[in-house]
């Protein structure tokens, strides 16, 4: 994707997240006004033709036909020089030089949005290449455009495809950078767990900065880890990590969201969390996950707490987290149903008993239920076979 340098955002990804910004339902009619100046401004000066067809179909911007046909010429003009530029390579240059002329046409059909050609420009590159790295470059260029599409299924191939490319070889850079695409993915699929140990694995490496600023990597890295790590991890490669300390500060709400809850504040981290939802809510790779996540983070926090006591009234419980007992006995009544929590409420009593599931007779349990799902597929299996 089109990036100035080393160490900035690629162009097509801030878009991405500008025109999401622009559907979404809690963003402000004035700031509304803004994104849409950046996202025509953006289209415009990369000559995205069938980008912008498709942001008016979704009725983001609207027709304008000068500009439309503007744009489609330079498209056309640009194209026809690549190819001659192609063909002159073929006549008159080396291997190498072939192989740059397809890179560039490859480049131009990203920068216009147009994803199935750049995809058959890609891997017409692909066959003219050689050296792992450079592959490697090619499969991070896919990935990039799998991000801006929130193409799923393309950015799982292209990571098994990167992966078995490392089987021959590649530089550690590129390996760890595969990582914060591949935490990344992880985290937009709802696998927090392995997203959050991806990005740990990266944190003193970090150099993917076409996908985000360092700020924005710690952010999606402490939010995962928060409902993926146990405490004593948590406080080892989390709370306690130089590279996270250098920058939390910086990031709204996050420190106390952090601190508050290895400290066993339960007041401040509900307001730290509530600080942090508007955040949460209007991240392109978060915003699918935000009921999921609002739940599992209550989980571990409701958990933690339980996790001191045998028993304990409902009052001190609402009085610690800083809200009503209604509340607490509404949150803990729906996270008991679930199998979240393993608890029970004495209403009368108004008093909150733990029952800590024992992890042999759970074990036991579990054998017992596969046992008899295995007798039941070889029964059916013994009738079909007897017919």
């Amino acid at each position: 994707m089109d990036t100035q340098d080393g160490t900035q955002q690629s162009q097509q990804l801030i878009l991405a997240h500008n025109v999401f910004l622009l559907k979404h339902p809690d963003v402000s009619d004035i700031e509304k006004v803004r994104l849409r100046d950046e996202v025509l401004n953006s289209v415009q000066s990369n000559d995205m033709t069938s980008y912008y067809e498709t942001l008016v179909t979704d009725e983001v911007l609207e027709l304008d036909q000068s500009l439309l046909e503007s744009m489609r010429a330079k498209n056309e003009e640009e194209i026809k020089k690549l190819d001659e530029k192609i063909a002159d390579a073929e006549e008159n240059l080396g291997e190498s030089e072939v192989r740059e002329a397809h890179l560039a046409k490859s480049l131009y059909y990203i920068r216009i949005g147009e994803k199935e050609k750049a995809l058959e420009q890609l891997k017409l590159t692909e066959s003219k290449t050689v050296a792992v790295g450079q592959k490697m470059d090619l499969v991070f260029y896919t990935l990039q455009i799998g991000l801006f599409y929130m193409d799923f299924d393309l950015i799982s191939k292209s990571i098994d495809k990167a992966k078995n490319l490392f089987e021959g070889g590649g530089d550690w850079e590129r390996k760890n950078r595969l990582k914060v695409y591949e935490g990344l993915y992880c985290m937009s699929t709802r696998n927090f767990k392995k997203a959050a140990n991806l990005f740990l694995d990266s944190i003193s490496t970090f150099t993917t900065y076409e996908l985000f600023p360092y700020d924005t990597f710690i952010f999606y890295t402490v939010l995962t880890s928060i409902i993926s790590l146990d405490r004593v991890s948590l406080k080892q490669k989390v709370v306690d990590a130089p590279e996270i300390l250098t920058v939390i500060g910086k990031i709204p709400h996050l420190s106390e969201f952090l601190n508050s809850l290895y400290d066993c504040q339960y007041k401040s981290f509900f307001l730290a969390f509530a600080g942090l939802t508007e955040q949460i809510k209007l991240d392109r790779y978060l915003h699918p996950h935000f009921r999921f996540y609002m739940r599992e983070v209550r989980t571990v926090v409701y958990s933690q707490f339980l996790e001191s006591y045998k028993s304990v009234t409902t009052e001190a419980m609402a009085k610690a987290f800083g809200v009503t007992v209604e509340f607490i006995d509404m949150e803990l009544s729906r996270f008991i149903a679930a199998g979240k929590l393993h608890c029970k409420i004495d209403k009368v009593a108004g008093v909150l008993e733990t029952n800590r599931p024992d992890a042999k007779n759970a074990l036991y349990q579990a054998t017992i239920k596969q046992g008899d799902f295995l007798l039941n597929r070889i029964q059916k299996l013994s009738r079909v076979i007897d017919l």
